[in-house]
């Protein structure tokens, strides 16, 4: 039956009239580059931390780099959704540009391979800088920004799609964006990234959370369906609360280590409304919220090596 539901002809466009920079900048998702962009001010921050001086250059090639990829994942769902006929007019989340007919599949899937391509132009330069570890990770993580709805078995369509976001915006991103400034690897950085990465695969846990209904209709075996709503409860608490637990950790630090504490509050409160809503558009909010946590405790996270 599943096989059958991938293979439904999308819903036609709903035609509703945007104008087109508005429709570009909504298909975008600017609210989700903080995730992307967090990471590389952690890591940058480390570095500044443990040499004592800053490459602006890689550091701006990074943090551009890695937005044009976050744009160009989004833009590649948005259409890859829509031609799988997963975007029904029923979804919870927010509306998308192909299929509310802002824009054509066509010029969506053209402006994610544009990202993809002014992405890749970044990454020249950064392997020049960096050599052959970035080129790995830079291909890794276009290949992957792909893969997330594209290609045969998309990413989001699996179970793997919490962990993807741990790897690729916590692991991969900070450590990356400390290599670049660098040339090394440390196991403190390593360690700031899994914090960071833990927050940013929240995010992902609160969309599949909301869309987990229409999800499981439409053949989608996220984690969210795999392990059905109580389950999923417990997996946020956890992810929202292991960064704070982690913290002891950067005890080396002194008591800056201590700073991203200031965020906690947001954490227990967006805990006790995840817990208490009821599934629904709500959850909208929810996710923009605990994109602005991740991002408030980054923030925090990079003063504690910078002080």
């Amino acid at each position: 039956m599943r096989g059958a539901q991938a293979k439904v002809a999308p819903f036609a466009p709903r035609l509703h009239r945007m104008k087109n920079s508005t429709a570009w900048f909504l298909a975008c998702r600017p609210i989700t580059l903080s995730v992307s962009l967090s990471p590389v001010l952690v890591g940058t921050a480390i570095a500044w931390h443990d040499t004592g001086t800053l490459l602006w250059l890689p550091l701006l090639a990074a943090a551009f780099g890695a937005a044009c990829i976050q744009i160009g994942t989004n833009l590649f769902n948005d259409v890859g959704d829509f031609l799988r006929g997963t975007d029904t007019p029923g979804r919870l989340g927010p509306k998308r540009a192909t299929a509310e007919g802002w824009l054509t599949a066509a010029k969506v899937k053209a402006g994610a391979w544009l990202s993809f391509a002014l992405a890749f132009l970044c990454g020249i330069y950064l392997v020049w800088h960096g050599g052959w570890p970035i080129v790995a990770i830079g291909l890794a993580s276009l290949a992957a920004g792909w893969a997330y709805t594209g290609g045969p078995k998309p990413i989001a369509y699996g179970p793997l799609g919490e962990l993807f976001v741990f790897i690729f915006f916590g692991l991969v991103a900070v450590g990356g964006s400390y290599y670049l400034q660098t040339l090394t690897l440390t196991t403190m950085t390593l360690l700031a990234a899994a914090l960071v990465g833990i927050h940013a695969a929240a995010v992902i846990t609160v969309n599949n959370y909301r869309d987990l209904d229409g999800d499981a209709k439409n053949g989608k075996n996220t984690l969210a369906v795999r392990l059905g709503r109580p389950a999923i409860k417990r997996l946020y608490t956890a992810q929202m609360l292991a960064p704070y637990a982690l913290l002891p950790l950067l005890a080396s630090l002194g008591w800056p280590a201590a700073l991203p504490l200031l965020s906690l509050p947001l954490a227990l409160k967006l805990i006790q409304r995840f817990h208490r809503e009821a599934p629904g558009p709500v959850f909208n909010a929810i996710l923009a919220a605990t994109a602005g946590l991740q991002l408030a405790f980054a923030v925090l996270l990079s003063l504690a090596f910078t002080i």
